[in-house]
């Protein structure tokens, strides 16, 4: 353990690892803040941070059980040649809930728009939502996870940077969150990701690998124009306000 401080090798894998991780969190933060932007503020808050506790207890969990984990890459079933995991189906599966859900918000958000808009949440609607937190979080984890088992050979690294990410997590969602439901549009664009991500969790259950690298540039380079709309709203409505230049 302590020899593991003094490692040059160490501190690099922990920075790439923590890095990497704090990547694969962003969906979960972006599901997460559109999961509770339905219900009102103290439990908005508080179903972000049980979902975010969640995360790290399913992130950590899955880190003490590796030798569990590694077994379900191994085949438990064959369809026509194609060999599937627990690991493939379980992507599958979330995948699959991902497109589903957030299809679901996008029609919610085109009929809150073309209706009076004032829909409450239902009686059990933090349940529902938490029930749905649990889901995404361990189909997240489960990606997480079997990559840093990939990246690092030292549990302590794993955890650490598993750690850290979550602390991110938790620092950054509060945030995203009072972001997306202050601009409506940006919804509509985290729930275009959503879709996107679930079809990269579907490809992969089916080994058909799509590199992540493109998934994140097309969703920084929407993002960014996403921002410079935003501005440019903002900008609009300073100038429209009597007084200004």
């Amino acid at each position: 353990m302590i020899e593991l401080f003094s490692s040059p090798e160490a501190w690099a894998a922990l920075l790439t690892l923590t890095a990497l991780e704090i990547v694969l969190g962003i969906d979960n933060v972006i599901f997460l803040s559109i999961l509770v932007s339905r219900l009102p503020e103290p439990q908005a808050t508080r179903a972000r941070q049980i979902g975010l506790a969640l995360a790290l207890v399913f992130r950590i969990v899955l880190l003490s059980v590796l030798v569990w984990l590694i077994g379900l890459t191994e085949p438990v079933i064959t369809v026509r040649g194609l060999a599937f995991s627990w690991r493939d189906l379980i992507l599958i599966g979330g995948g699959l809930f991902l497109i589903a859900k957030a299809t679901h918000e996008i029609h919610a958000e085109v009929e809150a728009r073309e209706g009076h808009g004032d829909e409450k949440p239902a009686p059990n609607a933090f349940a529902l939502v938490i029930l749905q937190v649990v889901v995404v979080d361990l189909v997240f984890s489960l990606d997480s996870i079997i990559t840093a088992i990939g990246m690092a050979q030292d549990i302590e690294i794993m955890v650490a940077a598993v750690i850290i990410a979550c602390a991110v997590m938790y620092v950054s969602s509060g945030p995203v969150a009072r972001f997306v439901a202050q601009y409506p549009t940006t919804k509509m664009l985290a729930l275009a990701f959503l879709v996107l991500i679930g079809v990269s969790l579907m490809a992969d259950g089916f080994k058909f690998h799509i590199p992540r690298g493109y998934i994140y540039f097309a969703i920084l380079f929407s993002a960014a124009v996403e921002l410079f709309n935003v501005l440019a709203k903002r900008n609009r409505r300073k100038r429209a306000q009597p007084g200004t230049g």
